[in-house]
């Protein structure tokens, strides 16, 4: 498959945007084993060296202790925009807007971004960023990622920025057919949480294989308890190790499986 990019790649596979228009005055990092406050204001440097740099960086905390936002490590972001084989001029529906940055990189690319995040002030802070980095054409809707946007679609691509351990038919019944779907995996099969590349068929499945390691915050209805990434590691040591790339799913109306080698050998 072709990709006509439109624009130079010139940070970690992705094109040109300032990430710092899209990072909070104040984010969390971890200190002494703790999350602690990162002004912007009090501390500048510092500041600026996190959001330069390619690690994921903490926008939001539950509690104090609980991340329940963040902005994604630039190079898994290229991953995935890597992985979606984008052209210009199409659709692409993003799961999870965030701070806006993963959309605007998208739309800097030339697709359509319609982006659904289910948290409103997110979602508020995510339109004012994308309109102050020149992309106010992106659609943000404040709103349940599972549920897509129905109104929106058809869709050439969706992504999520969420993990997730079951994709919701609705996905798949936005995505028009050869589409993909991009989404990273919770740790219920393989430790690393891989991402999952999905091509959508004209009956109403998708199939694909799972790729790099894609480690997200997960989707808000999708959270499981700690004791699986646990379960996970034993029964996947107890299978031999074997790399994410062996491993895809398949998911039709009337749920999904996951495959080791081949569709004819479900594993869940």
């Amino acid at each position: 498959m072709q990709r006509d990019w439109g624009k130079v790649i010139e940070f970690s596979g992705l094109p040109h945007v300032d990430r710092s228009v899209f990072i909070p005055e104040t984010v969390w990092v971890v200190r002494d084993g703790g999350f602690v406050a990162l002004s912007r204001r009090d501390e500048p440097e510092a500041w600026d060296r996190l959001v330069m740099s390619d690690e994921p960086i903490t926008t939001q905390l539950k509690d104090g202790a609980l991340p329940t936002s963040s902005s994604s490590g630039p190079s898994v972001m290229a991953e995935m925009i890597n992985a979606l084989c984008l052209n210009a001029g199409m659709r692409v529906l993003e799961i999870g807007t965030g701070t806006g940055y993963n959309a605007a990189c998208l739309a800097a690319l030339g697709a359509e971004v319609v982006s659904v995040e289910i948290d409103p002030a997110a979602a508020d802070q995510a339109r004012h960023a994308l309109s102050a980095a020149g992309h106010p054409d992106v659609l943000v809707i404040t709103g349940d990622g599972e549920i897509g946007a129905p109104s929106h679609g058809p869709f050439d691509r969706v992504v999520a920025t969420a993990a997730a351990h079951t994709v919701p038919h609705a996905w798949i019944e936005q995505t028009k057919k050869d589409g993909l779907i991009v989404v990273p995996w919770a740790a219920t099969f393989h430790p690393t949480g891989p991402l999952a590349v999905l091509t959508v068929r004209g009956d109403g499945t998708a199939e694909g294989r799972f790729t790099v390691p894609a480690r997200f915050m997960p989707l808000y209805g999708q959270r499981l308890p700690q004791t699986v990434l646990h379960e996970t590691e034993e029964r996947w040591a107890a299978a031999g190790k074997p790399e994410p790339s062996r491993y895809g799913v398949t998911v039709n109306p009337d749920g999904q499986h996951i495959w080791l080698d081949s569709p004819d050998n479900p594993i869940a």
